[in-house]
């Protein structure tokens, strides 16, 4: 039995018990990094170079990719170490950052998809009043609220699982800090009080869930009623990456905190964990430049500078080592 005031470091969940395995894991945690801070860093360069893409719906999608660069720049480093080293630990105030700034992001890109959502409805909806409704001023208090939301989300639940008595030991069985796991290791009489704001947050995520959802029903009632073809189809291109980007974000989640306990196992809580930690950050620039011309044309130009070809390997790697060392 140990108290919280006596606990220096925790012992996270491993992915691999053999050393090759650990080697293995480590590069393919490596190469996922690296594709994702190269895909979601030329979506951050081509929206701000390029002044054809200064509109909401894109400046929501910089967001994003500043948000998905910051959630996975959080957990992958910490794992990819490691493996690299061997080890398990992770220190008490590093356990307590990861899990703030995993929380704040999480948060942060929910409420954001939220806003883009309403983005897209008003864009299909109601295209004659979309820059009235989505001035500039409009889309930085949007984004800021986004980003206020999650910071409070995440102030509040890292102060709250922080100051609880934790009894059970410093074994942490997740890859990275998050609340349900250090929740595990907390007295049994003193893990409501976190419990109830988790509830609290949970009925916010549905209310967000159910906007997402009645803005996807006007968006396809409208998008059915148009006349053209090409008026459909070009609809539909600007709503299924989002909707596509949704999904995923949702999905993973879900599987993960809400599966049965019957299925439940370390290897399958791995999985799971990575799947709505790691592979939305990782994918979502895909599915956004995937049916974006617009984008496709900012971006393929920046592939012409050897310079930028060159260097952006060695930017990636010497981040993630400074990451690592840290």
């Amino acid at each position: 039995m140990s108290n919280s005031s006596s606990i220096t470091q925790f012992l996270l969940l491993a992915f691999a018990d053999t050393r090759e395995l650990q080697l293995l894991t480590f590069c393919l945690f490596l190469g996922i990094y690296l594709a994702a801070l190269l895909a979601n860093g030329l979506i951050i360069s081509a929206i701000a170079c390029d002044h054809h893409l200064h509109t909401p719906m894109y400046f929501f999608l910089l967001n994003l990719a500043l948000i998905d660069l910051g959630c996975i720049s959080t957990t992958l480093p910490k794992a990819m170490a490691n493996s690299l080293w061997d080890t398990r630990a992770i220190s008490y105030t590093g356990c307590a950052a990861q899990l703030f700034f995993f929380f704040f992001l999480f948060s942060a890109e929910y409420a954001l998809l939220t806003i883009m959502a309403y983005d897209r409805y008003v864009a299909i909806c109601k295209p004659l009043h979309y820059w009235t409704l989505l001035g500039s001023r409009a889309c930085v208090h949007m984004a800021a609220a986004a980003w206020a939301t999650g910071f409070l989300h995440a102030f509040l639940h890292t102060a709250n699982t922080f100051s609880i008595p934790l009894c059970h030991g410093n074994a942490v069985d997740q890859f990275f800090c998050e609340i349900p796991q250090i929740l595990k290791l907390s007295c049994s009489d003193a893990y409501l009080r976190e419990a109830g704001l988790l509830l609290v947050s949970c009925c916010l995520a549905f209310v967000c869930f159910v906007f997402i959802a009645v803005s996807y029903v006007q968006i396809f009632r409208a998008v059915l009623r148009i006349p053209s073809e090409q008026g459909c189809h070009k609809a539909f291109s600007m709503c299924l990456p989002h909707l596509a980007v949704v999904s995923l974000f949702l999905s993973t989640d879900m599987f993960s905190h809400l599966k049965p306990h019957s299925v439940s196992s370390q290897s399958l809580d791995l999985v799971f964990s990575f799947l709505y930690s790691v592979v939305p950050p990782a994918v979502n620039p895909l599915i956004y430049t995937m049916r974006n011309q617009e984008l496709k044309a900012s971006i393929s130009p920046l592939f012409l500078f050897n310079e930028f070809k060159a260097s952006a390997p060695l930017t990636c790697v010497s981040v993630t080592i400074g990451i690592m060392v840290q």
